[in-house]
């Protein structure tokens, strides 16, 4: 499978740094916790058990236990206050456990909840039910052993209330919470400086953290880090609509979501707040039910892409509950038994801890396997139940070249993904003749987290790119991998903590499903980003009744090829003229994270192929604009385009193109579709795209 031309180009207006950036600490210890529920025949935990009464192995090897603890978690009765005898029952119930004294390390005996509101995922009669749920929890269902702590997601992940067992203050907090808009979006990319001439949307680290699926796992993987620092036993309750796959699909940061809940013990409760829907054939009138067209809703298409909709939004929930030890509370109205549920899982349980005999940080799998000692096993008939391994942790120092590029074959292959450099990836097609396909591949990288080195009067680093294009069977077709310089003169270094770095390649496909796995190194320090994600190329000789669209391309920025900052093969630059994106020597970038911001310009890009033409002349005739929606209502719409020629060089392709300015538009989440009419053919296509505008 052909490669094509490779650069990388810096994008994103300069804007303000951020002065809110939080700060990071790290420390790293080679210790493994581990923690262990022995439950009798009876179901109950088995109490008693000393350190010697347990063997520890990694990988087949024994390990020594160094730390050993039991916390004892008595059952709470379950029922109201109210219903209680006596003022002393009452007061047994909604009397306040006191927490242990800062800087304990540890809650001993107690058992950590915390409840997790996702306010992103949640329309607002959806997070009155979250509240109304977490409320009740809290006045009729915490015990005295319970320790909460309550978290939110809008913006960014905030910490509302540590470990307390505080109900009295718990529920305040929870009242405090308003329905209604509660993204924030509004709030985010607001600078105080003057913008410059190009009004290209200043990109920083924040883009990568907007409108896509990455944003909600990787707060949660922050949160199981910052969790990971008490070895107890953690159950989060996360309040979420579905996680949909509307935004980038990307499985690696799925899998260290997942990976970082394990080493840290931590156990995902997800709780689908819509709880139990019956929606009719066309959809619900909330949904914009009613106003569909077509004979969808008559032959069952519409209720099987609404069903499909909704376990897709599902599947990510049930996968962070079951590889992580918990359960997924779906379809259920009473939202109040996933909470409880957790409290049911976290019984008595030992705490163990060893450090690891096998020093090495590669990233790989270590299984750990727990057993009661022989004598011990004699007699008492006992299951265990704890986590079965975990993954070492990576480190770039003392790395020599074979180190280097053993990493990164390597770091292909781990389960663990490496997200300590956050990527973010866009995959189009456009077609070149009947069997084949270009596949342009975009990856952009927040410029925040590239240092630089200064090597006469500029400043430079180096990236590692490995990308691999797997089909439906797992048969890698296609692979690129590019070592490539960035140099940038002291003005544009200066600019780069608030631009990104776009790099761009593309493979050649014939139609089909396909995987595509990117892996990104920066060489200075060693820090590495994965993404993965799946596409599928149609056979558009099996379109007949629709117009055939290519993919679209959502762009704010219009490059000129010259411009690159690093190239694989500077050979290659003059090929960039047959690149779909490149017009008038200038390249289209995709905004890979569709995030703008109303002072830019919105470009869009499509192709249409074998337009019906007169029979007396060979010119189509093709219309085309786009239509922004917000909240299923039209709130602007593009003049239209007329397209009545065929691309040079290209069978049967006419290329459209749109401009537009989003200065009319507010901060908030919408919808873009892309609407092309074939005027001679008589069909119609369109397309659409989730896109975020954030204030200026």
């Amino acid at each position: 499978m052909k490669r094509a031309m490779v650069s990388v180009i810096l994008c994103g207006a300069l804007a303000a740094q951020r002065q809110d950036e939080t700060p990071v600490f790290q420390a790293s210890a080679n210790l493994v916790i581990v923690t262990v529920s022995v439950k009798g025949k009876d179901g109950r935990p088995v109490k008693g058990l000393k350190k010697t009464d347990f063997a520890v192995t990694e990988n087949g090897k024994a390990q020594v236990v160094s730390v050993f603890d039991f916390q004892e978690l008595e059952e709470a009765p379950r029922m109201a206050a109210a219903t209680l005898e006596g003022a002393a029952a009452a007061a047994t119930l909604t009397g306040a456990a006191a927490p242990p004294a800062a800087g304990s390390g540890r809650y001993r005996d107690r058992r950590l909840l915390t409840l997790f509101f996702d306010w992103t995922s949640l329309q607002p009669a959806e997070q009155v039910r979250a509240k109304d749920a977490a409320e009740k929890f809290l006045r009729e269902q915490m015990s005295p052993v319970d320790l909460v702590q309550v978290v939110s997601f809008g913006s960014r992940l905030k910490v509302d209330q540590e470990f307390t067992a505080d109900k009295e203050a718990l529920l305040a907090l929870i009242k405090k919470y308003q329905a209604g808009e509660m993204s924030e979006l509004a709030g985010e990319g607001n600078t105080d400086t003057e913008s410059d001439d190009s009004a290209a949307y200043a990109a920083d680290e924040t883009e990568f953290n907007i409108f896509n699926t990455d944003r909600k796992l990787g707060a949660l993987e922050d949160l199981a880090k910052k969790l990971g620092a008490l070895p107890e036993k953690k159950a989060v309750v996360y309040f979420a609509s579905g996680i949909s796959r509307t935004g980038d699909d990307n499985q690696a940061q799925l899998r260290a979501t997942v990976n970082a809940a394990v080493r840290a013990n931590v156990s995902f409760y997800p709780i689908d707040v819509r709880g139990l829907q019956a929606a009719p054939p066309g959809g619900a009138a909330s949904s914009g039910g009613g106003s569909g067209r077509g004979s969808g809703m008559f032959s069952g298409q519409t209720q099987n892409r609404q069903r499909q909709s909704k376990l897709s939004s599902e599947d990510t929930l049930v996968m962070l509950a079951e590889d992580t030890g918990g359960k997924a509370l779906l379809d259920n109205n009473e939202l109040t038994l996933g909470i409880q549920q957790a409290q049911e899982d976290m019984q008595s349980y030992y705490i163990l801890g060893y450090y690891s005999s096998d020093e090495r940080r590669d990233g790989q799998f270590r299984r750990v396997d727990v057993k009661l000692a022989p004598e011990t096993g004699k007699r008492v008939q006992a299951k265990l139940e704890f986590r079965r391994g975990y993954f070492a942790q990576k480190e770039w120092k003392s790395f020599d070249s074979s180190d280097k590029e053993k990493q990164l074959q390597d770091a292909l292959l781990l389960g663990d993904p490496v997200t300590d450099l956050r990527l973010a990836l866009e995959v189009n097609w456009f077609r070149m003749n009947r069997e084949r396909y270009f596949i342009p591949v975009a990856v952009k990288i927040p410029g925040s987290a590239i240092p630089l080195k200064k090597q006469g009067s500029a400043e430079t680093t180096t990236f590692d790119f490995i990308g691999q294009v797997k089909d439906g069977k797992g048969i890698q077709l296609a692979t690129v991998r590019d070592s490539i310089k960035i140099q940038l003169r002291e003005e544009k270094a200066g600019q780069l903590a608030s631009r990104n770095l776009i790099y761009d390649t593309g493979f050649t496909l014939s139609p089909g499903k396909y995987s595509i796995k990117m892996l990104v190194r920066e060489n200075q320090t060693g820090k590495m980003g994965t993404f993965e994600t799946g596409f599928t190329i149609p056979e558009l000789g099996e379109v007949k009744n629709k117009a055939r669209l290519s993919t679209v391309v959502w762009s704010s920025q219009r490059t000129p090829v010259a411009e690159a900052v690093g190239v694989a093969d500077k050979k290659v630059m003059k090929k960039q003229e047959s690149h779909p994106l490149v017009r008038d020597k200038q390249k289209l970038l995709p905004s890979v994270t569709h995030v703008f911001h109303g002072g830019q310009t919105l470009y869009v890009y499509a192709e249409l192929y074998d337009p019906a033409s007169p029979e007396e002349q060979s010119r189509p005739a093709v219309s085309a604009a786009v239509t922004m929606y917000r909240d299923k209502k039209m709130v602007l719409q593009s003049a239209p385009v007329q397209v009545s020629a065929l691309k040079e060089g290209r069978n049967q392709t006419a290329g459209v193109y749109l401009e537009f300015p989003l200065k009319d538009l507010p901060a908030g989440e919408y919808t873009a579709q892309l609407n092309v009419v074939d005027q001679v053919g008589q069909k119609f296509a369109f397309a659409r795209a989730p896109l975020v505008i954030v204030a200026r």
